[in-house]
């Protein structure tokens, strides 16, 4: 009876093993070289096995070369010792994702160290199943660096596994490849966790390709298709701030999550049906895309007219995860795939992969490798190679989930793997600086019938150039001449436009009927007039000019139809807004206010009113004595006592050399209060000959300068506005009745509120005031307030806090490509200041006086406010004093030494008394 396979393979394996000299290292690579030519036979014995003489020919052939092959490694490295670098490889087991990136994984060692059979360390692997959950990742990562002691892990295929194990790795200091990237933000801060190394190219890479593309076909609007993952939310901040720069606008986000029924999608592409755009960009799993897309084939959406551009995310597996009939419902569909070069390395890989799954199980079918496996065999490659490099002890320490102690080897390998540049599976250079794959391109495919074609490239570095691809893919990307044909949905091959309402066509009949809200009061704004004679009705007001001049200046021919909406009890202007959301109309002009809560449902244009509300104040009553209210009474007092020192101080000093300061007692005194009060107009006129008494005149005029400019200050502060206590009580406020400004009422600490309606009714209730029924003021935004103030230009005044409203915008429907245009028309006239001649042409008649209240109210100022000025004054007066007494007394020291000091002041009093007797004396001979 001939033996069987599996006894011919133990026998040669019994014979061979005596000439095994380092027993471990060539017994490994035995069973390795063994497995590979099991599987070959397997399938030349499944093949042919009714040809014995075939058989028998091959096997000699084969045990031939096995016994070549095993003398080779025995000779090549009769003395190396071989160490033992042990690894851990988490990954979902029961996938066929995870199925596909562990052999990859094992098939890199096995390549790896076939090339390098003399290399001294041998990377041991310990694969770990996840389950598809990240507590399973994590708790089979503590288990790894505990019991088995590996020095790198790799895995994470999730978001949040990687996020998990970059903050476990980042504590034992052991390297962690991941599959997955972190949760990343456009202003997230790079290297937070520098023992994490993302092997697969960065999602965020593409979204510039995205943006371009759609800047390319001239798209204005998008819906934003996303999965409601970690994932799928992270990458949304990256697309928004590219497309901003493309002057791209996002009309609509659309989150659906991965457990949704089909029912709940098909719901939300039915939202997605209301709206006028036509182009969906979708960043979702491979996963989802089946669901998606067979509904969406369901409603239309796939049909002639719609664009739809799907992220690597779903299109790299779309050969590998999805059958016909997925691919079949995305027909049409334009894609980006990350861009891998077919090589020889390649197509070897993908042919083992083939026969390996063919044996164990012949469900998977590869027909090509997924980019993830090419990464994770790359970069096993990189960790083999790093380990070789900086292995010089052994492992980890104990480590446990409360006290993770660093790895001895970790940093440098790290530093190690970081460094490492080679020629990857596909012939292009791996590399991971800052702990990233550096991308390389991405190709854009079109689905078409039974699978995808490629139309493009799209470089991921701008350095590249044209010779960065073989000759026929020398694609960087600059218009749509640079891509070939595409066939978009519906089999045609015409760019769509966007839009589901071509407004541009001359031929179009479509009129927008634009809601007018109509109301009492502010005519100024929105005013309508029915003629009688024509039976037709007529806007006019500040809004309707507006509107009418910015569509006019569009460079396309919009036409339209005013119908009018009643505001009151019954219907308010979210009513109004609300009319736009539900189709009833296309738009709304007038006094429409901007809130968060409308843009939900609508789009609004660049606001063309002043934003924020405004207080209106009537003004205080005449006060024959409101010059005295901006200072004290104290300070009154020391101001004019420091007037009238400041003047005796000079005096004293100028006295004895100036003849300006000489005369009669009653000249003296005249001279000093002159002097002094004139220094508050600086009008003196005296020539100061005293330098001291220079410096105490310069720090005087000072201290006056200061205080005349705070005195102008108050007092202009004081007759302009009447200052309103808000916190006090016995004060009524009013406001707009249904205004947003009600809400900013609310939260003012009045007595009460009362609501009002026309201008009339402002006037009425400010000029009676909290006290007979009235208001002490209104809250309102800006733009009524000047209408108020155009019909009443004195007696009251506008205090404008603070930008708590955005202004009045026009409504359109989300998605509308008239919200772009109208806004750039609306921006060019306030540049060019037309807005501003509107709004005195229907309300601002005079100049209106603006408080700005974002300080605290002007208050009567005090001594205690200029305390320090005051002391700074009297400082040098007694300073300059106290010198202009010393230096007499200096050069006159010997006198005092000679005489007793007493002496000496009698004397002093004595020449005071005569001086005064002789001017006296002076005066009386000649008055006779």
């Amino acid at each position: 009876m001939k033996p069987s396979l599996n006894q011919r393979i133990g026998d040669l394996k019994s014979s061979i093993k005596i000439y095994l000299l380092p027993k471990d290292d060539t017994d490994q690579v035995l069973n390795q070289t063994i497995e590979k030519q099991k599987l070959s036979w397997s399938l030349v014995y499944m093949e042919f096995q009714g040809k014995k003489q075939t058989i028998l020919c091959l096997s000699s052939v084969t045990l031939f070369s096995l016994l070549g092959l095993l003398c080779a490694e025995i000779d090549g490295s009769p003395n190396i010792v071989v160490k033992e670098v042990h690894v851990g490889v988490i990954l979902d087991m029961g996938s066929r994702e995870g199925k596909i990136i562990l052999s990859c994984i094992s098939t890199a060692l096995s390549d790896f160290y076939h090339l390098h059979n003399n290399y001294s360390k041998r990377v041991i692997l310990h694969t770990r199943d996840s389950k598809g959950k990240p507590l399973h990742a994590l708790s089979a990562a503590l288990n790894l660096l505990d019991k088995i002691k590996v020095e790198a892990i790799i895995g994470a295929q999730t978001r949040m596994e990687a996020t998990l194990l970059a903050e476990l790795g980042e504590e034992a200091k052991v390297p962690v490849l991941s599959l997955s990237g972190l949760c990343t933000s456009p202003f997230g801060a790079p290297g937070e966790n520098p023992f994490f190394v993302e092997i697969t190219q960065d999602e965020t890479s593409q979204v510039t390709a995205i943006s371009g593309l759609i800047e390319m076909f001239k798209w204005r609007d998008v819906i934003l298709l996303y999965e409601n993952t970690d994932y799928g939310r992270d990458i949304i901040p990256f697309f928004i701030n590219s497309l901003e720069e493309a002057n791209v606008t996002i009309v609509y986000k659309s989150c659906i999550a991965a457990s949704s029924a089909d029912e709940q999608i098909i719901e939300e592409l039915r939202n997605l049906t209301k709206l006028k755009t036509a182009v969906f960009v979708v960043h979702i799993s491979h996963f989802l895309v089946p669901r998606l897309f067979f509904n969406a084939k369901k409603l239309g959406l796939l049909s002639e007219g719609y664009a739809w551009i799907v992220t690597s995310t779903s299109m790299n597996f779309l050969h590998s995860s999805m059958d016909s009939s997925v691919i079949e419902s995305m027909q049409g569909v334009l894609g980006l795939k990350s861009y891998t070069p077919a090589s020889t390395r390649l197509h070897n890989l993908t042919s083992r992969l083939r026969r390996i799954f063919y044996m164990q199980d012949p469900n998977i079918e590869v027909s090509a490798v997924t980019p993830d496996g090419i990464w994770a065999y790359d970069a096993t490659w990189a960790l083999a190679e790093a380990v070789e490099r900086t292995w010089t002890s052994t492992g980890l320490n104990l480590v446990n989930f409360n006290n993770i102690t660093s790895s001895k080897h970790g940093l440098l390998l790290l530093q190690e793997l970081l460094q490492i540049r080679f020629k990857g599976l596909s012939g292009e250079e791996i590399q991971y600086p800052n702990g990233k794959l550096v991308s390389s391109a991405f190709e854009i495919v079109n689905v078409i019938g039974k699978g995808e074609r490629r139309v493009g490239f799209w470089p991921c570095e701008e350095k590249r150039t044209r010779d960065s691809y073989p000759l026929n893919n020398r694609r960087n990307l600059l218009s749509t001449n640079d891509l070939e044909t595409i066939i978009w949905p519906g089999g045609s091959s015409t760019i769509p436009n966007g839009s589901k309402m071509q407004l541009m066509s001359t031929s179009s009949e479509i009129k927008l009927r634009v809601g007018v809200p109509v109301r009492t009061g502010f005519n100024e704004l929105v005013l309508m007039n029915h003629d009688t004679q024509t039976n037709r009705t007529y806007f006019t007001g500040f809004c309707i000019d507006v509107f009418e001049a910015a569509i006019r200046a569009l460079p396309y021919e919009v036409n339209y139809d005013f119908v009018p909406f009643e505001i009151g009890i019954n219907a308010s202007y979210n009513d109004l807004v609300y009319q736009v959301f539900n189709q009833t109309f296309d738009a709304v002009v007038g006094d429409t206010t901007i809130t968060s809560e409308r843009s939900q449902n609508v789009c609004f244009t660049t606001p063309y009113t002043d934003l924020g509300v405004g207080m209106l104040v009537s003004n205080e009553k005449e006060d024959m004595w409101i010059f005295l209210r901006p200072l004290s009474a104290d300070l009154w007092i020391t101001s004019a006592c420091f007037f009238i020192l400041t003047g005796f101080v000079v005096w004293v000093i100028e006295r004895p050399v100036n003849p300006e300061f000489q005369g009669t007692p009653s000249q003296q005194i005249g001279s000093i209060l002159w002097f002094a009060f004139s220094t508050l107009v600086f009008a003196h006129r005296e020539k100061l000959l005293n330098n001291l008494a220079k410096f105490v005149v310069i720090i005087w005029v000072f201290a006056v300068l200061i205080l005349t400019s705070s005195y102008t200050a108050t007092l202009t502060s004081i007759m302009t506005v009447d200052q309103i206590q808000l916190n006090s009580r016995g004060n009524y406020i009013g406001y707009q009745s249904r205004s947003p400004t009600q809400g900013v009422v609310k939260n003012l600490n009045f007595e009460g509120q009362t609501p009002l309606n026309s201008v009339e009714e402002y006037a009425l209730a400010l000029s009676s005031g909290s006290k007979h029924g009235g208001v002490s003021a209104i809250v309102d935004e800006v733009p009524y307030i000047k209408i108020f103030l155009a019909h009443y230009p004195t007696g009251y005044s506008m205090i404008k806090p603070e930008s708590s409203t955005n202004g009045f915008g026009f409504v359109f429907p989300k998605g509308s490509k008239l919200v772009h245009d109208m806004s750039m028309q609306i921006q060019q006239m306030r540049e060019e200041g037309k807005l501003i001649e509107k709004e005195k042409v229907w309300f601002q008649k005079r100049k209106i006086l603006m408080f700005d209240n974002t300080t605290s109210d002007p208050n009567t100022l005090n001594f205690h406010t200029f305390r320090g000025l005051f002391l700074v004054t009297g400082v040098s007066s007694a300073f300059a004093l106290f010198i202009f007494i010393i230096f007499p007394l200096k050069e006159k020291w010997y006198a005092v030494k000679k005489y007793r000091f007493r002496y000496w002041v009698r004397e002093k009093l004595q020449h005071v008394r005569k001086f005064f007797s002789h001017k006296d004396s002076n005066e009386n001979e000649e008055n006779q």
